[in-house]
């Protein structure tokens, strides 16, 4: 790799990759704000900006905007996350200057145009439509609700149909102006790119973007408790967390193969206990998110009404078993898969720019992938069950069930007392 960055007067940080064998370049900019940075009555905003973004411009309507990158056989999409937002696009080497203006364009430019708020609004009304008829899905935005209660973490990305509504012109530019700003934004590039070449494009195509950074977002505190919700469903959803590792903390990659080995694919304990050998479930994991100054570890399974109390069982007595039985040869598995899952996106030019990008928000600097590699390295049998009785210690849960029996309520109940119990 050759990496490179190079931080503008203005604040904003240009990073990137050149990669000498493609013959196309992924660029994107990233933005040090997401649905965290709401206040109660924008919940859902950083997204509807998200989509806005993409609806006309001073200089270009939405069709131009689409018209102009696909002529060129590019793509432009966009993203939102409870701490960043990003737009990117991909487009062969010849044409990196044109998807940089359109970028810059689209975020420093918008139209807001009234005629398309309102189709936009009822698009994003019928999304969260949609995540209401998926239960596997709103049984997530439950569990983040009981996990971050009454703060911004824990309301739902997309907000309500209320809140996105009442968006107007100018809300979207009274929080646009209040987050993009310079020094919270990353512009990354990778593959057929030119770092001094992207530099000067940057420099002159975001020059409106200034200001003082923006303040740290609210901090984040664990809740726990429980959300049990009757619905005629062919399955019960159920869904548990504990307070997991900030994005810093230098036990993170051994909870990450914690989390593996418990719950991270078919050779996991999970997979392997709760569906091959005992058939309660059709689909079970375990994950991490990490945030900024918080995280959240916690796991997903669908099961028969009938079997969710001793699913609730298993799980809980999965986790404390974890936390004094794993082996060396289940870290050694997790290792690899967390290195390979490491290494292959870096031959992926887009999942370069969104490594760069989100490591010079949260390090402040891009890491190598040697380092990367050693943290992995690092990892033991006994850090990993360290980081596992971490969890249990710090004695809070966060659980939502979602279906039709009569033991939805025992069943979370089941989960709080023996969590206690086996911390």
């Amino acid at each position: 790799m050759s990496v490179a960055v190079t931080k503008l007067k203005s604040g904003i940080h240009v990073v990137t990759d050149a990669m000498a064998h493609l013959e196309s370049a992924s660029l994107g900019v990233w933005v040090n704000a997401g649905s965290r940075d709401e206040r109660s009555d924008e919940n859902g905003i950083s997204h509807f900006l998200e989509h806005m973004a993409f609806k006309g411009t001073q200089r270009r309507s939405a069709r131009q905007i689409a018209e102009e990158i696909e002529a060129v056989g590019g793509d432009l999409n966009a993203a939102t996350g409870a701490e960043t937002t990003a737009y990117y696009a991909r487009v062969l080497k010849a044409d990196v200057p044109l998807a940089l203006d359109v970028l810059a364009d689209i975020l420093s430019e918008p139209a807001f145009d009234r005629d398309e708020l309102a189709r936009e609004q009822n698009v994003i009304v019928q999304e969260i439509g949609a995540v209401a008829d998926t239960p596997d899905d709103l049984v997530f935005e439950h569990l983040q609700a009981v996990a971050f209660p009454d703060q911004p973490l824990g309301r739902s990305i997309l907000g309500t149909a209320k809140t996105v509504r009442s968006f107007d012109g100018s809300t979207l530019r009274d929080y646009l102006a209040r987050n993009y700003r310079a020094p919270d934004m990353v512009v990354a590039a990778a593959g057929a790119v030119d770092h001094e070449s992207v530099v000067a494009e940057v420099e002159r195509r975001f020059a409106g973007f200034n200001g003082p950074a923006n303040p740290p977002s609210q901090p984040a505190s664990f809740g726990g408790g429980s959300h049990v919700e009757k619905r005629d469903l062919e399955q019960v959803h159920i869904a548990v967390a504990l307070p997991g590792l900030p994005q810093t903390d230098p036990a993170l990659y051994s909870l990450q193969a914690f989390t593996n080995v418990l719950g991270g694919g078919m050779s996991s304990r999970l997979f392997q206990e709760a569906r091959e050998k005992r058939g309660l479930c059709y689909s079970i994991y375990a994950f991490h998110v990490p945030y900024s100054d918080i995280g959240m570890f916690g796991l997903y399974a669908g099961t028969d009404a009938a079997d969710t109390a001793g699913l609730m069982r298993l799980i809980v007595e999965e986790i404390a078993n974890a936390t004094e039985t794993l082996s060396e040869t289940e870290i050694a598995r997790a290792k690899a898969q967390m290195k390979a899952g490491l290494l292959m996106a870096l031959e992926s030019s887009g999942e370069r720019i969104g490594q760069m990008a989100r490591q010079l928000i949260t390090y402040g600097r891009p890491l190598a992938v040697e380092e990367l590699v050693a943290k992995v390295e690092a990892v033991t049998a006994e850090s990993a069950r360290a980081a596992g009785r971490a969890l249990l210690g710090r004695g809070k849960l966060a659980t939502a069930v979602m279906g039709l029996g009569s033991g939805l309520e025992s069943a979370a109940a089941i989960a709080e007392s023996l969590t206690r119990q086996a911390a």
